[in-house]
């Protein structure tokens, strides 16, 4: 990463948001430079375009930029905990699933179909997912688990995960690895259709 990139990143770390114009005159670059910078930013992840806002008198208006929401953190997981604990048993993985899924349902397309349907899904969702072949069937690939930080305390939660799968695959769905078992940085499912 450049320099420039690292002060502009350095600079919206410290003021959450600002605007080409007002990065540029805090770090005495040229307003054009800085706007190269923030498109690279953007389109890498590591910025996101927050506002646009009216400029006093004439002009454009200004996008504002600030580090993406997903940097700055929530309590979600601490909440998510605190729900799954204070409910106890009488949470049912499978009804939380179908929730989940919405309206979705891919079981009347063919095996590849709902296979790529379910991996975009599951991405919007962010699993980072793909599917690969197996020698007994399709296998579903997490590379990143969204409830990592409670999943040890939680692992119901890779039921809901089964179930999820189930409801959209139109079968069933048995997960064969998980997050930090056995030394693995992925969950891994097994689909029947």
């Amino acid at each position: 990463m450049t320099t420039v990139r690292q002060k502009v990143l350095a600079y919206l770390s410290k003021s959450r948001a600002a605007s080409s114009r007002e990065i540029a005159r805090a770090l005495g670059l040229s307003a054009a430079t800085v706007r190269h910078h923030l498109r690279v930013l953007v389109a890498d992840g590591r910025l996101e375009m927050a506002s646009v806002r009216g400029r006093d008198g004439r002009g454009r208006p200004e996008k504002v930029y600030s580090p993406p929401r997903a940097a700055l953190g929530d309590n979600l997981s601490a909440l998510s905990d605190a729900l799954l604990t204070e409910a106890g048993s009488g949470v049912r993985m499978e009804a939380l699933a179908i929730r989940l899924a919405g309206e979705s349902n891919f079981a009347s397309q063919p095996l590849a179909k709902r296979l790529n349907l379910t991996v975009e899904k599951l991405n919007q969702m962010n699993y980072h997912a793909r599917w690969e072949a197996g020698s007994e069937g399709p296998r579903l690939v997490f590379g990143h688990c969204p409830y990592a930080a409670i999943l040890e305390k939680h692992p119901e939660l890779c039921r809901m995960d089964e179930a999820l799968l189930a409801q959209w695959m139109g079968g069933s769905a048995t997960q064969i690895f998980r997050t930090g078992k056995e030394g693995s940085s992925v969950c891994v499912f097994t689909v029947g259709s």
